[in-house]
């Protein structure tokens, strides 16, 4: 007999691991925000000493190419004592630490 398949909130879940990064990266002396509704290429942006983080957070998958190639191109001109990164930050479910990959 076959169990029955549990429905998730997948934007709770994708809110819960939102949260979770923006946690993790202030225990490390960032300070950002995330951005409500997420329409945009990133869900979080944190500043730390000297540097920029723009981050995509997912839950279990890699965004897809358009996603990805939206990502690689947004430009942000800064001075140079600013350094930006770019990244995309993957949960797998139960993983204690995110898969992440910083996007040129």
């Amino acid at each position: 007999m076959k169990k029955p398949r549990v429905r998730i909130n997948t934007k709770r879940k994708g809110n819960r691991n939102e949260l979770k990064t923006k946690k993790l990266l202030e225990t490390t002396g960032y300070r950002g925000v995330k951005s409500g509704g997420s329409l945009g290429e990133f869900d979080l942006v944190m500043l730390g000493p000297g540097s920029l983080r723009l981050i995509q957070v997912k839950s279990n998958r890699r965004p897809p190419p358009a996603e990805r190639e939206a990502i690689a191109e947004f430009l942000l001109k800064t001075g140079d004592t600013v350094k930006v990164s770019k990244e995309i930050w993957v949960w797998k479910d139960y993983a204690r630490e995110p898969l992440i990959e910083i996007v040129d």
